[in-house]
């Protein structure tokens, strides 16, 4: 029965699990201008770790949808869906800033 309890647990965790797994390997894109796991090397660069997630899918889809000015992230937000702005919000923000 305890085994049948775990197994429970880690199937209704694994959604979870799934997208923190593919937020955390989008996020790897990000890292060469907001640093690793969000915290930029730079006073020059946005650090994003610990931001809110909303705060960050608001950004990003403004990025994409060409409401919001910049240099480059308007390109790079092209490149993502919903679902994986959303997993790259998550992830950064569960970070730690």
């Amino acid at each position: 029965m305890k085994a049948l309890i775990f197994t429970a647990a880690a199937l209704a965790a694994a959604p979870v699990a799934a997208q923190d797994l593919q937020g955390r390997n989008l996020a790897a894109a990000c890292a060469i201008c907001h640093g690793t796991e969000g915290r930029a090397p730079s006073r020059d660069l946005v650090p994003i770790a610990g931001m809110p997630r909303d705060y960050l899918v608001k950004q990003m889809i403004d990025f994409r949808d060409g409401k919001r000015p910049a240099t480059v992230m308007h390109q790079i937000a092209k490149g993502y869906t919903d679902p994986q702005i959303d997993a790259l919000a998550a992830w950064f923000a569960a970070q730690k800033r």
